[in-house]
């Protein structure tokens, strides 16, 4: 069993092209890229790079979020709640019952780290 695992290149891996189960176009034509770069060997939890271009979604969420930006801008704005400005560096959690607006200002590239099935 390995206990240290580096993430492949992204460019190794075929990403994910559909939009996330959840994500609605709300403005905009934004696309969104996925690449699952690890799971557990135990399958409880996945992590990769995540890549939005300009617009916005309404994102539900139903399970726990780890992000770390590393490039890029955008405003992500809780349903009811005060926006927050992320940018390149920040790091945040998004809890499973999360709703709210992500509008993307400048191309979002973010490693991720989520529960798996």
């Amino acid at each position: 069993m390995r206990t240290i695992v580096k993430l492949d290149n992204k460019d190794a891996v075929q990403p994910i092209t559909e939009n996330l189960e959840g994500w609605v176009v709300t403005a905009g034509n934004p696309t969104m890229k996925t690449w699952v770069l690890h799971t557990s060997e135990d399958g409880s939890m996945v992590s990769g790079h995540w890549e939005a271009t300009p617009g916005s979604y309404h994102a539900t969420y139903t399970a726990y979020e780890f992000v770390h930006i590393m490039e890029g801008r955008m405003t992500i704005t809780p349903d009811g709640g005060e926006p927050v400005h992320i940018g390149p560096g920040d790091a945040f959690a998004v809890e499973a019952n999360f709703k709210g607006v992500w509008t993307i200002h400048e191309t979002i590239r973010k490693h991720f780290l989520v529960p798996g099935n």
